[in-house]
C-alpha cells in the first residue's frame, strides 16, 4: 500500500467514525462509538504497517521522540490546570454562566468531563502536530539529502 492509500483510507475511516458517532447518539449506544472507534484504530495501525514506501531514519525517529516529549510536558501542565479548575468547580465555587437548559426530551444531558476530556485530547493532537513541524523545519526533514542525490 502507498502512503497516499493510506491517507486516503483514514480520511474514510474518519468519515465512517462520525457516522458512528451520529448512529450511536441516535440510538442512545455508547458502546457503538466505543467499539467503532477501537476498530478504526486496530484498521488503520494494520493497514500503517502495510505501507512500502515509508522513510524511516534517525532523524525522523529523533524527530518524533523529540516532539513526543515537548507535546507531554506541555500537555500535562494544561492537564493539570484544568483538572485543578474543575475540582474548584466541583467543592462548590460559583462557575460560569450557563443557559438556560431546554426541556427533557428524553436526550441525555451532555458529560461535562467527557467534553473536557475530549478538548484536552484535541489538543493534544494539536500539540503533537505543531511540534512535528517544528522540529522537522529545525532538523530538516525536509531537505534534500546530499548523500541520496
Amino acid at each position: 500500500m502507498k502512503r497516499t492509500s493510506f491517507y486516503i483510507l483514514a480520511g474514510i475511516i474518519g468519515l465512517l467514525e462520525v457516522g458512528a458517532f451520529w448512529l450511536s447518539v441516535d440510538l442512545h449506544s455508547p458502546l457503538l462509538i466505543i467499539l467503532a472507534f477501537i476498530g478504526g484504530v486496530m484498521l488503520l495501525y494494520v493497514a500503517r504497517r502495510k505501507i512500502h514506501d515509508v522513510k524511516e531514519d534517525e532523524r525522523a525517529v529523533l524527530i518524533n521522540e523529540k516532539a513526543a516529549v515537548r507535546t507531554f510536558q506541555v500537555f500535562w501542565v494544561v492537564f493539570f490546570a484544568i483538572s485543578l479548575g474543575d475540582v474548584v468547580l466541583g467543592l462548590g465555587a460559583p462557575g460560569f454562566p450557563r443557559p438556560p437548559r431546554p426541556p427533557d426530551e428524553g436526550l441525555v444531558p451532555l458529560g461535562h468531563i467527557g467534553i473536557v476530556q475530549l478538548l484536552v485530547l484535541f489538543l493534544m493532537i494539536i500539540l503533537y502536530v505543531g511540534f512535528r513541524f517544528y522540529y522537522a523545519r529545525q532538523y530538516g526533514e525536509w531537505e534534500t539529502d546530499e548523500e541520496q542525490d
